[in-house]
């Protein structure tokens, strides 16, 4: 990873220097560095593309999108320390956070720009950001936890038993996205 890489990561996402454990931060930002550099998307154009495409006229960007649900989910997991303190069913925050930040690396694939506009590129329409996703962060040999958040967050998750860590973004990705829809 090149320093203009990881600072450009850093920027977009200041809450990765929120974990802890030097080789998942750095594995986190891989994933995030090749996903920009797959459509070759520049800063201005992520901060500028709405986080879903399945609602109309979104002002949430998708970059403010992923950070507003890592910070949720870091503050939810900090109330229940905080309320329930050892009674608290145990949450690794460090997988919270990476996975928080990389559920929706994926939809880095699912759209391309074309007219300026985002679209759902070809890939997209066949396959959705939860498999990219974790496609990413195997190939990055993240955890399976990680993977776990990745694959369950969103409707592909359905029915599924999902880890602690994946409840909690679940939940904290449904209250934007519902409040856009």
């Amino acid at each position: 990873m090149s320093n203009d890489q990881t600072a450009l990561v850093r920027r977009l996402f200041p809450e990765v220097d929120l974990i802890e454990d030097e080789s998942l931060r750095n594995k986190t930002m891989a994933c995030w560095i090749e996903a920009i550099e797959f459509r070759g998307w520049t800063e201005d154009l992520l901060r500028s593309i709405p986080f879903t495409l399945l609602a109309e006229n979104v002002q949430i960007t998708f970059i403010d999108h992923v950070r507003a649900c890592c910070l949720m989910c870091i503050a939810c997991d900090k109330v229940l320390d905080e309320v329930h303190g050892d009674n608290k069913t145990p949450v690794n925050r460090d997988y919270l956070i990476s996975g928080a930040l990389l559920a929706d690396v994926g939809k880095l694939l699912e759209f391309e720009i074309i007219g300026g506009q985002p679209n759902k590129s070809d890939y997209g329409k066949h396959i959705r950001h939860p498999f990219s996703g974790v496609g990413l962060a195997f190939k990055h040999d993240l955890p399976s936890e990680v993977m776990h958040t990745i694959a369950t967050h969103s409707k592909e998750g359905a029915g599924e038993k999902r880890l602690p860590e994946s409840i909690i973004f679940h939940h904290c990705d449904f209250i934007d996205f519902d409040l856009v829809k």
